[in-house]
């Protein structure tokens, strides 16, 4: 009997930490689904990002609900995922990234906006190991020009390193991100992938196929 008791301990210590890792797990998870839904939500709007931007970038980054909120002093915070273009055209595994920022100025409420920013080179993402980089600062960004059509964009120079849109309630909302930071998430990496997988391994893999990143490199391919 005293044995039994000495060996229930371990079996409920173990059961507790893989329901732990479980529940973690679970929130990656719903964050590649609701990255999967910003793009087939920008998929449908009248004006989107245009095919011939999408064709030349090689990295993407969606960030869904981001809090963007400000009373004199602004705040941004935001969790979501990066991708980039393989050789052949594929698209990489989703990395965990978080981007936060502030502002200062006459501002006041808070507003919930999708926010997706196209990478002219992949090099800019891949790069970001322990460190981060800083929007506007480390690399320049503008905003993004629309229009489905490969010519709608055609009037640009497409020199910006980084182009944004914003989504709010179904329309385009415009929001500051110079100043704003991106960073690699390792604790959701981790969480996700396994304690052993940095974010260059991740970038150049794609061999992840659960349902909610294989949905999101589909609606991306597809974009």
């Amino acid at each position: 009997m005293k044995t039994l008791k000495f060996l229930k301990f371990p079996l409920i210590l173990s059961l507790f930490f893989v329901l732990i890792s479980a529940k973690a797990g679970d929130k990656e998870t719903e964050r590649v689904h609701n990255a999967a839904n910003v793009l087939k939500e920008f998929a449908k709007m009248k004006e989107t990002i245009p095919h011939q931007l999408m064709e030349q970038s090689e990295g993407i980054v969606i960030i869904p609900k981001l809090i963007n909120a400000g009373l004199g002093i602004g705040g941004k915070r935001g969790r979501g995922v990066a991708m980039v273009k393989l050789p052949g055209g594929k698209w990489s595994d989703p990395v965990f990234v978080t981007l936060t920022g502030g502002s200062f100025g006459l501002q006041i409420g808070v507003q919930s906006v999708d926010l997706i920013l196209v990478f002219h080179h992949k090099g800019v993402l891949t790069k970001v190991e322990n460190g981060d980089f800083t929007i506007g600062g480390d690399i320049s960004a503008a905003a993004g020009p629309v229009g489905r059509s490969s010519t709608a964009s055609t009037d640009y120079k497409l020199q910006a390193e980084v182009y944004s849109y914003s989504r709010s309630r179904g329309l385009f909302a415009g929001i500051t991100i110079n100043g704003s930071n991106l960073a690699i998430d390792k604790t959701a990496n981790a969480n996700f992938y396994g304690n052993s997988s940095s974010s260059q391994d991740i970038f150049a893999s794609s061999k992840n196929d659960t349902d909610g990143v294989k949905v999101l490199k589909e609606s991306l391919t597809a974009f």
